[in-house]
């Protein structure tokens, strides 16, 4: 299979792209990346590399997109940027199962509805990241910010998506679903979240019922259903609280002479609190609902970050995560549609 990488957008530049598409190439010879960016500056790292020249092509690019520009001006104007182009070849090369980026956000959700289109049947495409959670498994959030007003149809293809998902990419048989609410019961939360339920229920996955946020990370979940608006602010409420208390707990360390030594005993513990909330081990959120396979990888994302990217398309290509999608969604007929 071929995949094709975004060189360019991400924080620490083309050079982590480069060499995690050659570790990905090394050892995995079911597959091809298209390097698409700056010919020179990608030509120049792959000179300091040993890999297999049969199995990587470049897509010269001489734009990039940033996170300061409109996604959708940007998406337009900038015809030869490295997402763009990534995009054509994404679109025109039928070997190429999926794309990579750690770029823009809303450019890569915006050239995802312009170039590819929606998988037949969903209503709306969504982003849907992986987190930990304290049992040591993880849970998906589902959508994360792509879609900031919703209907409840959107929720109920959010949900069947994301239940397959589960399974193509965690392995897990059945997985739980949960509505983001703001309580456990039935009847809590507004008229949304009433209808929501509802048609949930009546869907062929395991719905388990309202989740409240503070049990997100608990692992009594597999799936969180939410709008775009309501799981971005889990999403960076999550991020935001994790960032203060290593922070704080870093801070409190340092200002005491006992704490110091006490630090040295827990030196492993910390550790593996550091790798549990390492971006790296997560791979990117797949916009799930397009008609191939696109991840977004954190922009800050260093070459082990993005090979798991790259990796994470490799995976739900084998499982043709597209098809099964859009044959679940035609399988549960015409009920739905009547809600569009």
């Amino acid at each position: 299979m071929k995949i094709v990488v975004d060189c360019h957008g991400n924080d620490l530049g083309a050079k982590v792209a480069v060499e995690a598409s050659v570790k990905v190439v090394n050892e995995h010879e079911d597959v091809k990346i298209v390097l698409v960016g700056v010919e020179e500056e990608i030509k120049h790292i792959l000179s300091l590399l040993d890999y297999d020249e049969t199995r990587i092509e470049i897509v010269p690019a001489s734009q990039i997109i940033t996170n300061e520009e409109s996604p959708t001006e940007a998406v337009r104007k900038k015809k030869d940027s490295s997402l763009v182009r990534a995009y054509d070849v994404l679109k025109e090369d039928k070997e190429v199962v999926g794309l990579v980026s750690c770029g823009s956000t809303g450019a890569v959700l915006t050239g995802a509805f312009m170039k590819i289109g929606r998988i037949r049947g969903i209503s709306r495409p969504a982003l849907c990241p992986m987190l930990p959670t304290k049992t040591g498994g993880k849970v998906l959030l589902i959508d994360s910010g792509a879609n900031t007003d919703c209907k409840p149809i959107n929720l109920c293809h959010f949900a069947i998506m994301a239940s397959i998902y589960s399974t193509a990419f965690l392995g897990i048989e059945n997985p739980k679903v949960a509505l983001l609410n703001i309580g456990t019961e039935d009847k809590k939360g507004n008229e949304f979240s009433h209808e929501c339920f509802k048609l949930l229920s009546k869907l062929p996955i395991n719905f388990v019922g309202n989740m409240e946020a503070k049990d997100f990370l608990s692992g009594k979940y597999d799936v969180v259903v939410a709008d775009g608006f309501d799981g971005n602010v889990l999403l960076k409420s999550i991020e935001g609280a994790v960032k203060f208390v290593m922070s704080e707990l870093k801070q409190n360390i340092k200002d005491s002479f006992a704490s110091k030594i006490g630090a040295l005993f827990m030196k492993g513990t910390f550790k593996k609190m550091k790798e549990t909330f390492n971006i790296s081990n997560y791979g990117g959120a797949t916009f799930l609902g397009v008609k191939k396979l696109i991840v977004k990888g954190h922009g800050s994302s260093d070459a082990v970050a993005f090979e798991k990217c790259i990796l994470q398309v490799r995976t739900l290509a084998n499982f043709d995560l597209c098809k099964k999608i859009e044959e679940q969604v035609k399988n549960i007929g015409d009920g739905l549609d009547e809600q569009q």
